[in-house]
């Protein structure tokens, strides 16, 4: 793709351009989109656009970013342009103080998923219909963090086939509790098309971008390598990135369960969700130790 056009016709000359995720590095697929990253100090939602037959994301960035989330997104981006030189400056630091980074992001995604766990747990005793949906939420948060503390950005497409090649040692045998409590043993082509349909609906509603396009692309590309396991993960996934965007406001939205139900695909037993929402607190506090005394 020629990105120098793209970056023109689209009117984005004026500001330092880097390109991430998936396209700079040995992990990407022919369903990958490009994520382009234009640092001109907005804070609105991003937009994707279609040039060439392939999709385009871009975010708005700022060069003075603090969130170690976002931080990370940038780590061994790809500089387009950067006539000023402040986006080098950047991404030097970041490079320096990417080890302590990848620490900090863990360590808020555990954080995240012991409340996720809590949040199961208060649900379940609530009768909350919403309680498989904070089951997934924890054990996706669980996965994030493991994938941070081996010095890897957070990517759904990718994440699964990642853990498969990591070596065994205390953080990692904690992989065994996502793919236990995550459902992929579930996934069959059926049971993801019902799940594509659902996810793409709800992407809609939440997003409100051509998201949903990447979203079928993706399950195309899976379902047709015959990666099933992993497509139901980015699906999950996915619908995990959307559903935390609504948590604050979801006793207002308790209609939206019925398309949460098919698109994360959720445990109806509240029992099962107890143990799992205790299996992966269990990993939480063990991997938190281990961090604390490294």
């Amino acid at each position: 793709m020629d990105m120098k056009k793209f970056i023109e016709k689209n009117g984005l000359s004026a500001f330092p351009i880097g390109l991430g995720g998936c396209r700079t590095s040995d992990l990407s697929y022919d369903s990958c989109d490009y994520d382009l990253f234009v640092f001109d100090g907005k804070s609105e939602p991003g937009t994707i656009f279609k040039y060439d037959d392939e999709f385009v994301n871009v975010h708005h960035a700022s060069l003075s970013e603090t969130n170690s989330e976002k931080l990370l997104q940038y780590y061994k981006l790809e500089i387009l342009q950067d006539e000023s030189w402040d986006l080098q400056m950047m991404l030097s630091k970041i490079n320096e103080k990417h080890v302590s980074l990848f620490s900090d992001f863990a360590k808020n995604c555990l954080i995240e998923s012991q409340f996720c766990c809590q949040k199961t747990t208060e649900s379940i005793q609530n009768l909350d219909v919403f309680a498989p949906c904070w089951q997934k939420c924890a054990t996706f948060y669980l996965a994030k963090a493991i994938s941070s503390i081996n010095h890897q950005r957070s990517s759904p497409s990718h994440m699964l086939d990642s853990f498969r090649k990591l070596q065994k040692n205390t953080v990692n045998e904690h992989i065994s509790i996502v793919t236990q409590t995550v459902g992929i043993e579930r996934a069959t082509p059926t049971l993801l098309e019902r799940m594509l349909k659902s996810t793409m609906g709800f992407s809609d509603l939440i997003e409100k971008n051509n998201h949903s396009e990447i979203i079928q692309q993706k399950h195309d590309f899976f379902v047709k390598n015959s990666m099933l396991s992993d497509c139901y993960f980015y699906l999950a996934y996915v619908n995990k990135e959307n559903f935390v965007k609504i948590k604050d406001t979801l006793s207002r939205q308790p209609d939206l369960f019925y398309i949460l139900k098919v698109a994360f695909d959720v445990e109806a037993d509240s029992h099962l969700l107890r143990q799992q929402s205790e299996l992966v607190q269990k990993s939480c506090n063990e991997i938190l130790g281990v961090l604390s005394s490294a």
